[in-house]
């Protein structure tokens, strides 16, 4: 299934401070002066959200977060509940990415606990799940991905808005990118697995994006493979000019 409207996302990591909003801003003032047909969202650090948020009020950015705490409050030090994102202007938040999962040990259990809590504060998760190289190697890359896709998304997300993003782990900052055979591969298991776990209405209109060294000069054959909804990009979301690229490519 192709879908004509993309999602495009940036992942800004551990990087950005104010100076940088300034790239936001050239962002939102192409897009409005050129306007894309395509969702286009930065999630930069909790630090400059609300910042952000504020500077894209009634343009073509949304802004979302990285991750957020299970609980809607309480004694967890340096934890940021979904509600406080959504409070600091935030409309998404990527949860369950590898970084999280492998440096963290984030469960399949607890990303899903995660999922209810950014719904319940109205917030629209991007469920992200991956392989490691080794998992690839081994053929087990579509199974260790479906069972990903089936553990980290709970029933609260029936009837709800939500993304799944597919970053292979190996790919992430290593500018090696799966072939399009590759990636359409896992994307139609990710779609089944998703309408296994909720249903044909649910599971078979989530957009699913493709995540890991997505570029300016490979987008356009990324976001044209088929079942790609869309892209969560890392590095090249830092700067207007790359991300740009990427979104027009689309």
């Amino acid at each position: 299934m192709k879908q004509s409207v993309k999602m495009i996302v940036g992942n800004w990591k551990m990087n950005g401070r104010g100076e940088d909003l300034s790239e936001v801003l050239a962002l939102a003032s192409a897009l409005a002066v050129q306007p894309s047909e395509h969702r286009v969202a930065i999630c930069p650090p909790a630090t400059l959200i609300e910042r952000l948020a504020r500077a894209a009020v009634g343009g073509a950015v949304e802004i979302g977060g990285q991750d957020c705490h299970e609980a809607p409050g309480g004694a967890f030090t340096g934890s940021i509940s979904a509600s406080m994102l959504a409070d600091a202007g935030a409309r998404l938040v990527i949860l369950g990415h590898s970084e999280r999962r492998a440096a963290f040990g984030e469960s399949d259990g607890l990303v899903a606990a995660k999922v209810e809590a950014a719904l319940a504060a109205g917030l629209e998760p991007i469920i992200c799940v991956g392989e490691t190289l080794e998992q690839r190697e081994a053929g087990d890359a579509v199974a260790v991905v479906s069972a990903q896709v089936k553990g980290s998304a709970p029933d609260a997300l029936k009837g709800q808005a939500f993304a799944v993003a597919y970053e292979p782990v190996w790919a992430i900052g290593t500018g090696l990118t799966p072939t399009t055979g590759q990636i359409e591969e896992v994307h139609r298991a990710v779609r089944a697995a998703l309408i296994e776990r909720l249903g044909v209405n649910d599971g078979g209109a989530a957009p699913i994006l493709y995540g890991g060294s997505v570029k300016p000069g490979n987008a356009a054959e990324i976001l044209s493979a088929d079942e790609v909804g869309g892209a969560l990009v890392g590095g090249a979301s830092l700067k207007a000019e790359d991300f740009l690229g990427i979104i027009r490519a689309g």
